[in-house]
């Protein structure tokens, strides 16, 4: 079994103009596929053929020299080829769609041509609550999945699902709903980027200005208050830690990231003067590959307190853990599932307001009173992280190098075993193993829809009351000239018209033409009688044939 990458270069990149989680994440899949995938063949889905070079052009980078085969939007039913399509995001409901309309052969439903594979990232904006919901109605089978990359974001899927599927049984009486797999299977992370020698760490702390008496504390990842970590926790236990400091020693926070613009820059610089004055801070640029390098062998612990929705994994506290570095990180998300507490480091405790006491947040952002960031921003703000159990876990770190050493190395034997791409794209694929042998045991028990996507209807059907007559194969009509040559000369003359010629893709073919007009020939025919000739396969194309023939003026019917 192969699987085809469904691949948009702007979702496996960290060079794009707006660098955000999902591209991190995108860009480490791609080369974790390459490096661990057991493919024969390399097979890739595209919107634009352009596309497909740029795949290559990664497969060949990684080493891979296994041929590449592209699929594009007019050759969508090919991908029953490699049986699964892995899709970057949670919405498979529309491809779902398209497979229904593409994929059916005379023995099988096309919903049983090949299985879909999604994953989450941030499920909290509209587009990705849509596309988790549309799930319910779209055509989508037990053989398709949609990876979530937690057990804290598979919760929040099911919640949305749930919700959704109330809805609709009482809006409408649903009794019976298909769903796909929600497998929980963490993203990876190359661990050997995060292996660093004794001499490059002495180099990393000598440019951050950190002697042997400072202790560096590590954040890493976009530096926005409102939508992904709000900083105040992390300011103020450091402080209280600082202040116990024993004599001589030093603290120094690097915070690798980015500023989306001078506001928040100047908000981070306000509140960290605030809250953590005898604390030195330190900006590296977090877009830069030298600089996170720099940021990751420095520091000897590393901390992120996620309060955000947006979040559902959360990748840097892995990275940390490769490093070697304990963490003191939120109880919150995706950390749950990664970070042990009092192994690996310190999971802190958070708070947030029972259901019920945000409807209005979700109001505001769904009438768009709220932009998404504001929705994001207003939610955090109402989530605590305990700032005193952050400082003891601190206290507890700066006073003991043992425990650092000790926390480090668990984690550290932690991402390496158990989130390095190695043992991440094993589980991809088991997954993708056990989707196709579902739908391939399924193949003849799915009865096909009478319509695979009803908003996508026939234009002939769902406009049919639209024309006085319409065309069938009892319709009778006859030759407008007086003989076949003069119409099918008078055919091609009209050919070179742009008017005529623009829709060459839905036009017969010259030998079909020929065939209806000659049929034509003898006097008023029933269409039936006049596509006759024409093999089965091409007869209904034949039919529709006959309307282009009567638009042009060439035939009439009676």
């Amino acid at each position: 079994m192969n699987t085809a990458i469904y691949f948009h270069p702007e979702a496996y990149t960290t060079t794009g103009p707006k660098l955000m989680g999902r591209n991190a994440a995108g860009e480490s899949f791609l080369r974790g596929f390459f490096t661990h995938s057991h493919n024969g063949e390399f097979w890739v889905q595209v919107e634009k053929i352009e596309h497909a070079k740029a795949f290559a052009n990664a497969a060949q980078v990684a080493g891979r020299t296994e041929p590449v085969k592209v699929i594009d939007k007019s050759s969508l039913a090919a991908l029953r080829q490699p049986g699964v399509v892995y899709y970057p995001g949670p919405g498979i409901g529309v491809h779902a769609r398209k497979r229904g309309l593409v994929g059916a052969t005379a023995d099988t439903s096309g919903h049983c041509a090949w299985s879909l594979c999604g994953i989450t990232h941030t499920t909290s904006s509209a587009v990705a609550m849509d596309a988790l919901v549309d799930l319910l109605t779209a055509p989508v089978q037990p053989w398709d999945a949609v990876i979530c990359t937690s057990n804290a974001v598979k919760g929040n899927v099911e919640k949305l699902l749930q919700a959704e599927a109330d809805y609709l049984v009482q809006r409408l009486g649903v009794q019976r709903l298909v769903l796909p797999q929600l497998p929980v299977i963490p993203l990876g992370i190359h661990t050997t980027d995060f292996s660093f020698t004794p001499e490059q760490k002495a180099q990393a702390r000598s440019a951050v200005g950190a002697d042997e008496q400072t202790l560096v504390v590590l954040y890493t990842g976009r530096l926005s208050f409102h939508a992904k970590a709000h900083p105040l926790a992390m300011y103020q236990a450091l402080e209280s830690a600082a202040n116990v400091l024993t004599p001589g020693q030093k603290l120094l926070l690097v915070e690798c990231g980015w500023h989306a613009n001078e506001y928040i820059a100047n908000a981070y610089t306000e509140a960290a003067r605030l809250a953590c004055p005898s604390v030195q801070v330190r900006v590296l640029d977090g877009r830069d590959p030298a600089a996170r390098s720099t940021a990751w062998a420095c520091a000897d612990v590393f901390c992120s307190l996620s309060d955000n929705i947006q979040e559902t994994f959360g990748i840097v506290p892995i990275e940390a853990m490769a490093a070697g570095l304990p963490v003191v990180v939120s109880d919150w998300d995706g950390y749950k599932d990664t970070v042990r507490d009092g192994v690996d480091g310190y999971r802190i405790r958070t708070l947030q307001p029972q259901a019920g006491l945000g409807a209005d947040l979700a109001v505001r952002h769904a009438l768009d009173l709220d932009t998404y960031d504001m929705y994001c921003g207003h939610a955090c703000s109402l989530v605590a992280v305990d700032v005193q159990a952050t400082a003891a876990a601190f206290v507890r770190l700066f006073a003991s190098a043992d425990l650092r050493r000790n926390m480090g190395e668990a984690g550290q034997q932690r991402a390496r075993r158990d989130y390095d791409w190695t043992a991440i794209i094993a589980r991809y694929e088991a997954l993708w193993a056990q989707q196709n042998d579902i739908r391939l045991a399924s193949q003849n028990k799915i009865k096909p829809l009478p319509n695979p996507w009803p908003a996508r209807m026939d234009p002939f059907s769902a406009f049919g009351n639209y024309p006085s007559h319409v065309l069938g194969t009892e319709t009778v009509l006859r030759l407008v000239d007086a003989s076949p040559d003069v119409a099918i000369k008078r055919v091609q003359q009209y050919q070179q018209l742009a008017m005529v010629n623009f829709a060459k893709v839905v036009l017969p073919s010259n030998d079909e033409m020929v065939a209806i007009l000659t049929a034509a020939s003898n006097g008023p025919c029933s269409a039936g009688k006049m596509i006759q000739s024409i093999v089965p396969a091409r007869q209904a194309q034949a039919l529709r044939t006959i309307g282009w023939l009567a638009k042009l003026g060439i035939l009439n019917w009676t």
